[in-house]
């Protein structure tokens, strides 16, 4: 279970790299000792440790601006284009479609496909669909330079990722490249429970007071994941699309990623994300007609995504309890 922030290469994102022909980059700048995974209960004692074996390269971990600009490097000048902000899709579902840009340009195409995230401009064409609340929310926050600044943390979370909760409130700490430590303060909260409070959730200091109120009985160790943070929490409410979340087939327009398949972040957004993308690029190379290729790639992309939607619904909440993250 691998919150934001990290990626692992399991055998879905394996499929994945080796169709663009990156895995071996990949290998070159993953983080084997990643896998490490730890559960530690609410006074700081490890309880459970996951070592991964020295030659062990089932799920290294990557940063996610380490495993971006791979994929990006590969592809050839100009291909992104950025600064383009999406404002709406229009145009007769046969296309061509039109994207209208927020400078006001419109482009035509015969093909689009929404791979813009949880909030995605592209997918009010195929599905009415809205992420949703889950009750759960995240307060991330940033530790620089762990071994040297934060020793302690470093020690307790280890080369990977360490978990720890009490059935109400729960912790999530990765260590990620350059030394660095994210941790994610998970709570069942209302959605607006900062601005609730009388805070804005740039008041890391009133924020702070609240969260160590909430995590009174964690040890003063634990309780350091809150004070001695680098800079501002990050609030992140935990959101998912309805499931199943399908649609009627469209010959122009299909989505891929969170923007199909919002789910809890428990290890395989990305990893889908990437086997979403290399289906339907295979299906776009193989097949005689765009139409054609899109019922390829959602032939197999929609009940794949539902199933594993199926089993994560309502997942964070396992954030909140004593069980075993298991990686994806």
């Amino acid at each position: 279970m691998i919150p934001a922030g990290a990626a692992t290469a399991g055998t879905v994102v394996a499929l994945a790299l080796r169709a663009a022909g990156l895995l071996d980059e990949f290998f070159a700048l993953a983080r084997p000792e990643g896998q490490e995974m730890r559960r530690i209960d609410p006074t700081g004692a490890i309880t459970t440790r996951q070592v991964p074996a020295p030659d062990e390269m089932f799920k290294p971990e990557i940063d996610r601006g380490l495993l971006r600009g791979m994929l990006l490097d590969s592809l050839a000048p100009g291909t992104v284009r950025w600064g383009r902000a999406l404002e709406r899709v229009s145009g007769p579902a046969e296309g061509p479609r039109r994207l209208h840009f927020a400078d006001g340009a419109i482009v035509e195409t015969d093909l689009i496909v929404g791979a813009d995230g949880a909030f995605s401009r592209v997918r009010p064409a195929v599905s009415p669909a809205t992420p949703q609340y889950s009750g759960v929310s995240f307060q991330e926050a940033w530790f620089d330079d762990v071994d040297n600044r934060h020793p302690e943390i470093a020690e307790l979370v280890g080369q990977g990722g360490a978990h720890a909760a009490d059935g109400d409130r729960g912790m999530f700490a990765q260590r990620n490249g350059g030394n660095h430590i994210r941790v994610y303060l998970v709570q069942r909260v209302p959605a607006d429970w900062i601005r609730a409070s009388g805070l804005t959730p740039q008041d890391t200091d009133g924020i702070r007071s609240l969260l160590l109120e909430r995590f009174a009985h964690w040890s003063p160790l634990m309780r350091r994941m809150i004070t001695d943070n680098d800079g501002p929490y990050v609030s992140r409410p935990i959101l998912a699309l309805p499931v199943p979340h399908t649609w009627e087939h469209n010959p122009t327009v299909t989505l891929l990623g969170d923007a199909a398949h919002l789910m809890p972040p428990l290890g395989v957004g990305v990893n889908l994300a990437m086997l979403d993308a290399a289906d339907l690029a295979l299906a776009l190379a193989d097949a005689v007609t765009v139409d054609d290729a899109i019922h390829v790639y959602e032939k197999a992309m929609l009940p794949r995504s539902t199933e594993t939607a199926q089993i994560l619904e309502g997942g964070a909440e396992h954030l909140l309890t004593m069980e075993m993250p298991e990686s994806s």
